[in-house]
């Protein structure tokens, strides 16, 4: 937990690094990729990604130093040949977690949040779920468990190998030739991404592109087919927590109202997308039928809004960035009450994003919640130990955003149309 904390000190300046270089060469190149209010969701929902994992949110139903002590068959050596197959092993899960994912219904809630965005980009990579409380699938891991990959070198590959699929979210690297055959591109993500119906679940490696070459799965990008982005049941919305859990949400309310006994039990593991009959008839769902006649998904934009929502994930970054760096000395339950503020801040950002006319009621919760832990402790978590003034700071910052939002949520036209166009990229 700690230590997880630590590295992601160091790994989330970078990805941010890497997302404004994204912006600037697109933006220099004439191929801006990065809308503000997309990158800045995409940003939130690593956030509260990170934190979830950093808190340790989540059971893991059957754990790999189990299967290592009940079926290892030999203990290799200590030596590189043991993270060279930790590497394959997680890799190998990764294709198939990822491809039951998107394959069945139930599981489909997890990984909607990853696609949901209608653009493709270093910062879409960053959307990642909140929402698995239960981990499934370290059955997958077995390969690894029988030759008795140790579980802390399983804990060490696992980071890199998750990183190392941050970089081929991009358009602006094109194909690379002999690589293509070996390892997932951004050529081969885009097609992964992509909605168009000679795409749509195809390329689910995650380092290593043969898997999906062996079984079945792989599809390359077409000169003539453009890849269109998101999802075939657009989200419409900037708020990660509520994608998280709309797929389930759409679930449990099918099962409901199907009339269909049989259909109440199924819909969870049908074909992703799949909805009983009667249901469909009578509470249709809007569904993209032409890939290349849909608007994206926008929201009213100034350059001030611009410049209030990115200072307020600025902020989010330092606060998320506290967490991690003093999580030992935060301790419990004073961890977990900062991680249900951080998540309170996102969505009340992120209401605001989508002009949300109640967006204040929910800004108003999370300025409550902040001066209340700050009376309540007498300082924001020891931050006055490091920063003295770091309480007046705080104090400062929750009245200024209030006030922001009560301004932003109630002056001004909030629809599309009355948005600064160059603010929409």
């Amino acid at each position: 937990m700690e230590t997880y904390g630590k590295i992601l000190l160091i790994a989330m300046p970078a990805f941010l690094a890497l997302v404004l270089f994204e912006k600037w060469y697109g933006w220099r190149r004439g191929k801006d990729t990065l809308r503000h209010m997309d990158t800045v969701s995409s940003l939130a929902s690593g956030v509260t990604n990170v934190t979830k994992d950093v808190l340790g949110l989540s059971v893991v139903l059957l754990t790999y130093e189990w299967m290592v002590t009940h079926f290892a068959i030999i203990h290799i050596r200590s030596s590189i040949w043991l993270y060279i197959i930790a590497f394959f092993a997680l890799d190998l899960t990764g294709y198939l977690v990822h491809r039951i994912n998107h394959e069945y219904n139930f599981f489909w809630n997890a990984h909607i949040i990853h696609h949901s965005s209608e653009d493709f980009n270093l910062a879409c990579a960053l959307r990642q779920n909140i929402s698995i409380f239960v981990r499934l699938f370290t059955i997958f891991l077995l390969p690894a468990a029988l030759l008795g990959v140790p579980g802390k070198v399983i804990a060490i590959v696992g980071p890199l190998h998750l990183f190392a699929q941050f970089w081929y979210h991009t358009q602006h690297i094109n194909r690379m030739g002999f690589l293509e055959k070996i390892i997932v591109t951004p050529s081969h993500h885009r097609v992964h991404h992509a909605i168009n119906k000679e795409y749509l679940d195809k390329n689910y490696g995650q380092i290593f592109i043969f898997w999906d070459k062996w079984f079945g799965t792989f599809q390359a990008e077409l000169p003539e087919v453009v890849p269109v982005y998101g999802i075939t049941r657009p989200v419409q919305t900037w708020n990660p927590v509520k994608i998280n859990f709309m797929h389930m949400g759409l679930l449990m309310k099918d099962a409901w109202k199907t009339k269909n006994t049989k259909d109440k039990f199924r819909i969870w593991f049908m074909p992703t997308g799949w909805r009983p009959e009667d249901v469909v008839d009578k509470h249709p769902v809007h569904k993209i039928s032409d890939v290349y006649a849909f608007e994206k998904y926008e929201t009213a934009t100034n350059h001030t809004f611009a410049g209030w929502i990115w200072a307020q994930m600025v902020i989010l970054l330092l606060m998320v960035s506290y967490l991690f760096g003093n999580i030992a000395n935060i301790g419990s339950p004073g961890m977990f009450i900062y991680g249900a503020f951080i998540l309170l801040y996102v969505y009340a950002m992120t209401e605001l994003m989508d002009r949300n006319r109640y967006a204040w009621i929910w800004e108003t919760l999370k300025v409550g919640m902040g001066i209340g832990l700050l009376v309540y402790y007498g300082d924001w978590f020891g931050l006055s130990k490091h920063f003295a003034a770091g309480n007046a700071v705080m104090i400062t910052y929750f009245l200024l955003s209030i006030v922001a939002t009560f301004y932003f949520a109630f002056a001004g036209d909030n629809k599309v149309a009355g948005a600064d166009a160059s603010m929409l990229s």
